[in-house]
């Protein structure tokens, strides 16, 4: 990833799909587009919220924390969007307002 361990250092977009992650933080993200490496917001992402019985459900702890480190999974996450530049991401699943697993559409690269 492009030097960008930390939240501060994360382009406007970028910051807003960690909060938007966070937000959730059980559940998924889809049809969120990618171009350029950068998540776009227009249209917006549909937001599907999980419930889990015995789990905290409102927006993860660091949610609204404008500087902290990034997990391994977020910069895995934006290290696949510097690779491939333009995704058209179906779902990104989320799990205690991280990332986990993504889907996406489109051609394979050869």
């Amino acid at each position: 990833m492009t030097n960008a361990a930390r939240k501060g250092t994360l382009t406007p977009a970028r910051r807003r799909l960690i909060e938007l992650i966070q937000g959730v933080n059980y559940g998924r993200i889809e049809n969120l587009e990618v171009r350029d490496g950068e998540p776009v917001f227009d249209p917006p992402p549909t937001v599907v919220r999980l419930f889990l019985f015995g789990r905290r459900n409102g927006p993860n702890v660091a949610h609204g924390k404008d500087d902290f480190a990034l997990k391994g999974t977020v910069t895995e996450l934006f290290d696949i969007f510097d690779r491939e530049r333009s995704l058209s991401v179906r779902e990104l699943i989320v799990d205690d307002g991280l990332p986990v697993r993504m889907t996406v559409a489109g051609w394979l690269r050869a």
